[in-house]
Formats: structure tokens, sequence, C-alpha cells
């Protein structure tokens, strides 16, 4: 049969088409496994942390792309983001090698990269400031400083720390603006007994130990400590002064490092991000935009320039592109009850053949697979819709009951802060004014766009001020502070009695209050003219601010200050009294603010071993050492205004020499060597009123006197400063028709007049 020629050829083309297939399936096969390489290789590629070619680590720190390292020359920046700030330098003399930032020469060394928080931990230095029976040990002192081109210190992730039983410390930002400086004060008695002090490991309270928080936008500072007695009497248990910047949970204070400090670098964090732009303007260049897909974009909170972030569902390096999570691939963690599919960036569930539900894992209501009913369950069903549908009635009356409790918790705030004394107050039938007016939550939300950060006018320890719209048109101030004592709102309520219905024109008004919230929310009339201390220290400001003016607003602001002290029969001391806190209207003139209860800060609360309260350069020195607050407290503070007024210089600054760096300080020693005149303002000096700038400088003199008994009360400084304006006008007649013994008489007369409210 097989010589038979049909049979032959019907084998041979049988064997031909086996042979094509055979063929066919050889290519397929290598086909498959040649994408599946190419796939396992993409793959591996996209959820690599650094570009393809590019070192990944250094010792053992991890480097994710846009950082990466760079060759000798720093000629080809492929491996990493082509801005210098993004360079890191590895040392591979040690073991293990460690990485540094920019380079080796600037000495900061980096501990680690998060690519999904864009923070980046490094070493900084401690500033030591060390003495021993000899005085200043310079050979244990260090100063160091940080300077940083693109990448701010963390405000959530750092704190500034001081150690010391005699110690100052200050914060000075490094920026070429110089934006600011800040400190704290740490001390302890001499003649205690370590055992017995009333701190422990751990804590940071002032005693030994006083910590304070960093503000935004800050890269980089000069960290300065002083004393009050060299350490002297504290030199057997404290022999330096410690200060730095350090991530927040990497110290704990302990008691022995009074004695010394055992490290001297700490980790803090610095927040990065891409370039100088925003999210928008960036994407309008889609060549340098550094946001890879799946990803999305958000603006950097602190500092500049904009942040990639994988989109939910994904994971990897979003600078070179997500990859999707495939939440099907573990089947310990499967979500599914039913059969799992991934999508992009997320998955579905289902259940199998002859079952229903959404195929989730759970015990919730609609979990989970279930059986289909039969025909004969279709009216369980009907009574099942019934049944949600009810669901749905309670949901309803869910939400009117959160409503409910939400009207409730304004209640119980409003009574928490003192709002049925205030009504009973502002009822009482003897009040002969009733100015105070309680606001709603709704109101002042609505006022301030919902709080928002366009209205923000001012910032401070206590709180922020933003400008509001009522719906009168009337421009108004509102002031939300951080936090108010409980124990003391029967003293606020009466505190805001009082200042309600004082009429001076010097006098930011308090309007009103709304108490619905947690802290009780201050409005005061809003003045339009900015602060004194814009107008002395900007040079375009202050040549409008000539000698009658600078006279009048020290004479404005010395009268308020003398009422306040007269008000009532417990006097309202201002406690921060600096030109920052004077606000100017279209007309000059001054409106002192910022005292009483907009710090919502009781009296009794100021404790030496916390932290003393008011800024540096204005406080008083025997209030510093002693902690005894009294009128003669804001006469000192006063004292530096007039000093400013004078001179056109800040009360501290940094950037003078050290015996320049206190301006009262500079001012005394000046006035003592006759170099007044070297020190006073040209546009001061060029007006030809000498003598009364002499005389001004010695009430300022008075003033700043270190001892509190030695200083004049603010009721004869203002009839110094009535009687030197006087002299300022034609044959000794004031401006307004007031010869000068006759303005003297009114001010003393004033004076009483306020003193007749002391009952309220």
């Amino acid at each position: 049969m097989l010589n038979h020629p049909e049979t032959y050829m019907y084998m041979k083309r049988v064997e031909g088409r086996t042979m094509v297939i055979h063929k066919l399936l050889l290519k397929a096969a290598v086909l498959g496994a040649l994408l599946g390489l190419y796939h396992n290789h993409l793959a591996q590629a996209n959820d690599s942390m650094t570009k393809p070619g590019c070192q990944s680590s250094c010792g053992n720190l991890s480097i994710p792309y846009p950082f990466g390292l760079s060759d000798p020359n720093d000629s080809d920046p492929h491996c990493r983001f082509n801005f210098p700030s993004f360079r890191v330098e590895c040392n591979s003399s040690t073991n293990p090698p460690v990485a540094y930032m920019r380079n080796r020469s600037s000495n900061i060394e980096i501990l680690n990269i998060s690519i999904e928080d864009h923070e980046l931990r490094i070493n900084a230095l401690v500033s030591r400031d060390c003495y021993n029976s000899s005085g200043y040990d310079g050979s244990s002192s260090s100063n160091p400083w940080l300077s940083l081109a693109k990448f701010p210190l963390s405000s959530t992730k750092n704190k500034f720390t001081a150690i010391g039983c005699d110690t100052l410390a200050s914060f000075q930002d490094r920026d070429r603006h110089g934006n600011f400086s800040f400190g704290c004060m740490s001390s302890c008695s001499s003649n205690w007994d370590v055992s017995d002090w009333d701190v422990s490991n751990g804590s940071c309270t002032g005693i030994g130990c006083c910590e304070t928080s960093i503000p935004k936008n800050s890269f980089g500072y000069d960290i300065s400590i002083t004393h009050f007695s060299n350490h002297s009497d504290v030199l057997a248990f404290n022999p330096c002064s410690y200060a730095f910047v350090t991530e927040i949970g990497s110290y704990n204070f302990s008691v022995g490092d009074l004695k010394q400090l055992k490290f001297k670098r700490t980790p803090l964090v610095l927040d990065w991000a891409i370039g100088n732009q925003t999210c928008k303007d960036a994407k309008k260049n889609s060549t340098s935009y550094m946001c890879a897909y799946n990803t999305a974009c958000n603006d950097a909170e602190n500092g500049s320039g904009y942040k990639c972030t994988c989109l939910e569902g994904y994971r990897g390096n979003p600078y070179l592109g997500c990859q999707d999570i495939d939440e099907c691939a573990d089947p310990k963690n499967n979500p599914c009850q039913g059969k799992c599919h991934n999508i992009g960036g997320s998955y579905k569930c289902s259940c199998p053949k002859g079952y229903h539900g959404n195929g989730k894992k759970g015990s919730g209501y609609g979990q989970g697979c279930t059986a289909n009913l039969s025909h004969s369950m279709e009216i369980l069903v009907g009574v099942a819709g019934a049944i949600i549908a009810s669901l749905f009635s309670i949901g309803f009356l869910y939400l009117g009951h959160k409503k409910m409790k939400f009207i409730r918790l304004k209640e119980q705030h409003f009574k928490q802060n003192g709002g049925l004394l205030l009504q009973q107050q502002l009822d009482e039938p003897d009040k002969t004014t009733k100015v105070t007016k309680i606001f709603s939550a709704e109101e002042l939300e609505k006022a301030t766009n919902n709080y928002h950060e366009s209205r923000i006018v001012g910032q401070g320890g206590y709180g922020t001020v933003y400008k509001g719209l009522l719906p009168n048109d009337m421009v108004v101030a509102i002031k939300k502070s951080k936090l108010v004592d409980r124990s003391q709102i029967e003293q606020f309520i009466n505190e805001v009695i009082v200042l309600s219905q004082i009429n001076h024109r010097n006098v930011v008004k308090l309007l009103g209050c709304c108490l619905e919230t947690e802290v009780p929310l201050l409005v005061y009339e809003f003045v339009n003219n900015g602060t004194l201390f814009n107008h002395i220290h900007d040079p375009n400001k202050s040549l409008n601010l000539s000698w009658k003016t600078r006279l009048r607003i020290a004479s404005e602001t010395a009268g308020v200050l003398s009422y306040l002290h007269s008000a009532a029969s417990i006097p309202i001391i201002h406690r921060d009294v600096k030109s920052a806190n004077i606000l100017l209207d279209n007309n000059y003139t001054a409106k002192v603010s910022d005292f009483g209860t907009s710090r919502l800060i009781p009296l009794d609360q100021t404790q030496l071993f916390t932290m003393v309260q008011g800024t540096w350069g204005y406080l008083d020195p025997e209030y510093l050492h002693t902690s005894q607050l009294t009128e003669k407290s804001d006469v000192y503070s006063f004292g530096v205004v007039l000093v400013e007024l004078l001179t056109g210089k800040k009360a501290l600054s940094f950037n003078r020499s050290e015996e320049e760096r206190s301006l009262a300080m500079y001012f005394l020693s000046s006035l003592e060597n006759d170099k007044l005149f070297q020190i006073v303002e040209e546009v001061i000096a060029n007006e030809g009123i000498n003598e009364q700038v002499r005389e001004v400088a010695n009430l300022a003199k008075r003033c700043l006197a270190i001892k509190a008994e030695e200083r004049p009360t603010m009721k004869e400084v203002a009839i110094e400063l009535e009687r030197l304006r006087a002299m300022t006008n034609h044959s000794g007649v004031s401006s307004t028709g007031v010869n000068q013994e006759e303005k003297v008489h009114m001010l003393e007369k004033e004076t009483d007049v306020y003193m007749d409210i002391s009952g309220l």
C-alpha cells in the first residue's frame, strides 16, 4: 500500500503540513518567551527608584531619583534632577561609605531621603557656649551655622531646643532677607539640690531645658547663646549652654546633660520639592515637568516648587513613573470573597455564577456573595426593600440629630466661655453703655470667607488676626486665639466688659466677641495704615515721620498707657508694648493694640521657669529676672519705643555688632559718651531741634532704668511729652489752641476721669 502513488502523495502532504505547524508553534513559543522577558525587564526598570545605569545607594543610604550621585566632574546630570541641591556626593573612603549634601566641604551628612514624604534627614552640629572658673572657655565653645540653598527646615518635624541653667538662646534666620529671629530662655536656681528639681527626664519645660517651634520658609540659621552671669552661679553642675535644631522625638532631656551633653550632632529634617514653580506653571512646559505617569502634583507647603506623588492604587517613584498595584496577586490579602479582577489603580470583585453581591470580604450589609433567591423568596425581597427605606429614614433622622448635637456643642462652648456671665453683665440696669456685641460663629466665618489665608493680616505667638467684612460693609479685625485658660473665664469676661466700655481715641476699640467656638474670638476696629514699626524701619515711609509727628505719636501712646494703668482697680498692664503693636491710621494717629483680653493669658500665669512672655529687645530686665510684673514693665518697653523713634533702629538686631545688638544698651552707652547725635536718625537731626531731642532722650533714659523704682510712672511720662509737644507750636500754644499749663491740667483731669470707671 505504501507503493501506491496516491497514498504516497497523501502522506507527503500530511508530513509537510505537520512541519509547518511545528515551525509556527516554535516561533510563537520563542516570541512569548521574549515578550515575557521584556515585560519582566520593563517591570523591574519601572519598579526601580533610580534611572537605569545609575548608582542607587551610598553605603547604607538609598538614593532615589531626582537625587543622584554625580561623576567626579559632575559633567553628566543624567542620574539626577539638574539642580545643585539634588546632587549627592559619596565618600567611599569610610566604611561604610557616607553620603553628603552637594559636596564634602559643606560637611552636611545625609541620613535618609524619603520619596513618599519629600523629606531629607541630615546631621547638624550643636552650638556650645562654655565657661570655667576663669571665665569664657573658647576651646570648648562653638557657634555653628547652617545655610541651605534650596531646601527649607521642616516646620512640623523640628524643634529649636536650648539646654542650660543660665541660658538665653536665639535663632536668627540666615535667609538673605533676615526675616525673623526668636528664641527661648532656660534657667534654674544655683542653691537647688539636683535631686529635688521638679524636672523629669524627657521633659523640656523651661527648667534646665526649653524648646520652641520652627517657622516655615527658613533656609538656614545662626544660633546665638548669651547668659546672665557667665554660669558663675551654676558652674559646678552646668558649665556649658547648648542650643540646636533637631527632629522632634530624637532628643529627650536628661538632668545629666547639664553637666555634659554627650553628642555633638543631631538629626534634623528638611522639606524638598522640585524647582521654583507651582504645579500650574510647571505643567505649561511639558519638557521640563517632572511628574511622570500615574501621578498627582501638589504645590509645596514649605518653601517653593512642587511635589509629585503616586495616585491611589499605584506605587513606585513618581518622578520615573508609578505602576499599578495588583491587589489580586496575593491570595492571603485578596480583598475579594469571590473573583478578583485587577484594573488600573484599583480592582473589582465579582461573585461566581449562581451568586450575587459585591464580592468583597466583610461582614457588613451587602458584603460578600449570597446565593440567588428563588422566585418564592421575592416577597421577602420586597420586605427587605421596605427595611432599606426605613434605614434611609433613620439616616435622615441621624443627620438631624448630628445637626442638633452641633448646635448643643456651640451652646456648650458659649457657656464654657462665659457667655451667660457676659449677657448678665450687659443686661445689668446700672450699665451706662452696652456697646459689646456677641457675634455668632456663622457671622464671623462669613466675614472672613471661612478664615481664608488671604484674609490673614497678622500672626503672633497667641493667635492669628483676620480682616473681616461685616454685612453693613464695616471692616473689622478678628483675632482667633490659640488657647484660653478655662479657670480664668470670669476674669476674661470682666476684662471684655471693661475694654468694651473704654472710649479712648488712641485705643483700638473692642467691638465684640464670639463665644460659640472652642476659644473666644475678639472683634476690633480695623486700622488701615500699618504699624509704627513699618513706618519707622521702612526707608520710604520714615521720611514722612517728622519730629512733630513722632512726638505726637509718642505722646498719644504714653497717654493710652497712663490711662490703662489707672482705668480699673486692678491695673491693665499691656505686657507687650512695642512699635509693632502701635497702629497708625491715615492721619498718623496712634492706636495701641494687642493688650488685655486680646492675649487671653491671665496675669498670674507668668512664671520665670516656663517662658517669660514679651518680645526680646523690649523686655523689662527686672521682670525677666524676678517674674514680678508691674506697671513699670510697660514704662521700660515704652522707653525702647522712644529710642526707636529717635534713632530709627530696631530694638534687637543680630546683624549689628554685639555691643550694638541691643538698642537700649547701645543708646544708654551713646548717651553716656555724649554721642547721642551720632545715632539720631538723619531726618530728625536735620530739623534743628537738638534741645528737644536731648529732653526726649533723657526721658527715655529714665524709662530704661534697670531698677523699676527709679523709672517714672506713665502719667509722668505722658505729662512731660505733652509739655514738649506744646513747645513745638508757636509761642507755647498747642495746635488745638490750648496753652501748656492748660494742656497739662487737662491731662491730669482726664486721668482722674478714667479712674472713675474702676468699679466696672
